[in-house]
């Protein structure tokens, strides 16, 4: 099965970077048509963000839980 995405770029490593990634994300998320194409995918991206946040947060000392 082919798709027309682009292959996923690598999430940045760093908690500062991925929270500027998520900014945008959102900010796509609220101009998209609800339910639309372009939403769905900002959708997706803000989880994804949103995950590698928390494991990054879960190795501080102490944890931010």
């Amino acid at each position: 099965m082919s798709t027309n995405e682009p292959a996923a770029k690598p999430l940045p490593s760093t908690r500062e970077e991925l929270l500027v990634l998520h900014r945008a994300a959102r900010e796509r998320r609220l101009h998209a048509e609800p339910g639309g194409h372009e939403w769905e995918q900002a959708s997706a991206e803000v989880g994804e963000i949103e995950i590698q946040i928390a494991r990054i947060e879960r190795e501080m000392t102490p944890p931010r839980v």
